[in-house]
């Protein structure tokens, strides 16, 4: 019965999430940027740092879980 109440849950809050962060969408299908849109946000900018704070993070989970072992 626990597993069923978990499956239940889970099941709802992944299906919500789509309706919970959907936009609406355009009337007039234009389908492009129409002049009231704010400009796209780059995300380049940090790329670099963000990898490797990535491959550091793997290095030191790497190294704890190999004392461990």
């Amino acid at each position: 019965m626990k597993n069923l109440l978990k499956f239940y849950i889970l099941t709802f809050v992944l299906f919500s999430d789509f309706v919970v962060f959907a936009q609406p969408g355009d009337n007039d299908g234009s389908g492009g940027l129409d002049g009231n849109d704010p400009p796209p946000s780059p995300i380049n900018g940090k790329l670099f740092l963000l990898a490797l704070t990535g491959v550091l993070f793997v290095v030191y989970t790497f190294r704890k879980n190999r004392k461990q072992a």
